[in-house]
């Protein structure tokens, strides 16, 4: 599908796009590329965001798409979308830090959620945001998000998932109820 306003095209990832997204979304969230936009982790965690294998079992779970989006035939931003029963998981999402606050946000999630509505008919998006990021709560909340208050802990330890900065890092549950 392409976006003739903003010129992005929207298609699931392939194993072949594997590298490249996994440099997308570290640029994204860590490093001082990442501070270039205003969704940079880099100040509560170091290390890495993503790995091959994680951005690859996302691309070959049956239950997953990875939706990938291009602009002028570079891969700008991601993001996951996951089937689980009446509710579809939203994450791994990442804007390329050079095109962040130019509104391409605010599109892609909206063809996320009308994907995922029209390809699983679920009633709800979920998503886990860490609880100290504000001004990013804020920016769901504006299309519609609601906090639950349900919190999940921050997997200290597994480097994986990054080097805390501080040792006040969890998850908190968003939701958005689609009409």
């Amino acid at each position: 599908m392409d976006t003739a306003a903003t010129g992005l095209m929207f298609r699931d990832a392939s194993d072949a796009d594997v590298d490249e997204l996994v440099a997308l979304i570290e640029s994204a969230y860590r490093g001082d590329a990442s501070r270039a936009g205003w969704t940079t982790e880099a100040d509560i965690l170091q290390g890495q965001r993503t790995d091959p294998e994680a951005v690859l079992a996302v691309i070959k779970s049956p239950d997953s798409r990875l939706l990938t989006v291009e602009r002028e035939g570079r891969i700008v931003a991601c993001c996951q979308l996951e089937h689980r029963g009446d509710h579809a998981y939203f994450g791994m999402f990442a804007v390329s830090p050079r095109l962040q606050g130019a509104g391409f946000g605010k599109v892609i999630i909206a063809e996320a959620e009308r994907q995922a509505r029209e390809t699983w008919g679920v009633t709800e998006m979920h998503m886990t945001v860490i609880s100290v990021r504000d001004d990013l709560i804020a920016w769901y909340e504006r299309r519609g998000y609601r906090r639950t208050g349900r919190m999940t802990p921050f997997p200290y330890g597994d480097e994986r998932f990054g080097i805390p900065q501080r040792d006040d890092l969890q998850f908190e549950l968003l939701v958005k109820e689609f009409a």
